[in-house]
């Protein structure tokens, strides 16, 4: 009798999905490109290129994001290796780097309470009086 019944459910799900037009691998492949395309855009993969790098478009994005705190500290003092190292990342000169950094120092006030992308945004604008 059990034997019978499994045979009948397994049979009225086979029905149900071929009298819906509906396959397995049809649903399966749509579940998986549904999950690639939203972890391929909400994800950090963005970040990354094929080699495991991040990519040049990214290097500031991460470093502030990651740094933030220590970046703050070096801010409030106008000068440090974090934020030497973000001088670097925006492309400011060497014989740029100690006006950059008294500019954003002088102006640290703005972004003590910021989140990383508001801190980003700051050093950016603050940085391009100092590009070549």
């Amino acid at each position: 009798m059990r034997n019978i019944l499994h045979s009948v459910m397994i049979a009225s799900a086979c029905l149900a999905l071929t009298g819906t037009g509906c396959t397995v691998k049809g649903t399966i492949n749509q579940i998986t490109d549904t999950t690639s395309n939203v972890t391929g855009t909400t994800s950090g993969a963005a970040w990354w290129n094929e080699d495991g790098q991040i990519k040049p478009d990214f290097k500031a994005t991460a470093f502030v994001t990651f740094n933030q705190a220590n970046l703050i500290q070096d801010l409030a003092a106008g000068r440090g290796e974090y934020l030497g190292s973000m001088g670097r990342l925006l492309g400011i000169p060497a014989d740029r780097q100690t006006a950059f950094s008294s500019a954003a120092q002088s102006n640290y006030s703005q972004v003590a309470d910021q989140t990383p992308a508001g801190l980003l945004s700051f050093l950016r604008e603050t940085s391009k009086p100092f590009m070549q």
